[in-house]
């Protein structure tokens, strides 16, 4: 077993260990972000996770933040957050229930963000170098035309539809490494047509690209019985057009 998990086992025994040390009718943890008594408990049963959370919650309340959140120091690199050797101000539940029982935070202190100076340029070296690929994949991408094959009715209505996963899978099939989260769609895509997709893989770099949704046999859209939307969001088959 690895650290990480003999860690995170440790707090989740900590907090179910914590919850049975509360007075009977007690749910309120008033003044701390985990409360006196559960807190009394966390540092009986862990420690150095208890520790950890207590000077996490000095250091807020030094700095004047809401007892809700707290400081960390980042010793790993987490999405969306940081980089190792941030300092960060994130919600207590947040640091208490993934941060630091997987050892991603500790505490912030001077020492500590010279040890992980090395690791952080590391870090920072490997960021510059995926910015670098991706201005270059963002370049090639934009205007790029992408063609999907779909099965439909004779309508040209999908059976399904086209999702951001779809998307994102078709792309890295040509090469263009992209997350599904980074394809915004236009709507939902649920008929033969042409869409204009948006491409956004950080704040300042995005494309845009053609997205063809064909039928994958021949349709005769003319002859077609015409289909339209009823106030339930239903498809039904329009009225008939009267003749002469």
């Amino acid at each position: 077993m690895g650290a990480r998990e003999s860690d995170l086992i440790r707090g989740r025994a900590a907090e179910s260990h914590a919850y049975a040390c509360l007075p009977a009718g007690r749910t309120v943890f008033a003044g701390h972000p985990l409360g006196p008594e559960r807190r009394a408990c966390v540092r009986d049963s862990a420690p150095q996770l208890g520790r950890t959370i207590d000077r996490a919650a000095r250091t807020a309340k030094e700095n004047s933040m809401p007892a809700s959140y707290v400081k960390l120091l980042l010793t790993e690199n987490v999405d969306n957050l940081g980089i190792v050797g941030d300092v960060v101000r994130v919600r207590a539940g947040y640091a208490r229930n993934y941060l630091l029982p997987f050892g991603l935070a500790t505490t912030p202190s001077e020492d500590l963000i010279k040890e992980l100076a090395a690791k952080r340029a590391e870090a920072e070296k490997k960021l510059a170098a995926l910015r670098k690929s991706r201005e270059e994949m963002i370049k090639k991408l934009d205007g790029q035309e992408l063609t999907m094959v779909r099965a439909c009715n004779d309508q040209g209505h999908l059976y399904g539809s086209v999702t951001q996963q779809d998307i994102a899978n078709a792309l890295k099939e040509v090469g263009f490494d992209v997350k599904p989260r980074e394809v915004r769609l236009p709507g939902t895509i649920k008929r033969i047509d042409t869409f204009d997709i948006h491409i956004k893989v950080d704040s300042d770099l995005s494309a845009d690209i053609k997205l063809w949704v064909v039928a994958d046999r021949q349709l005769d859209l003319d002859d077609a019985t015409e289909i339209h939307i009823d106030e339930e969001g239903e498809m039904v088959e329009a009225p008939a057009k009267s003749q002469g």
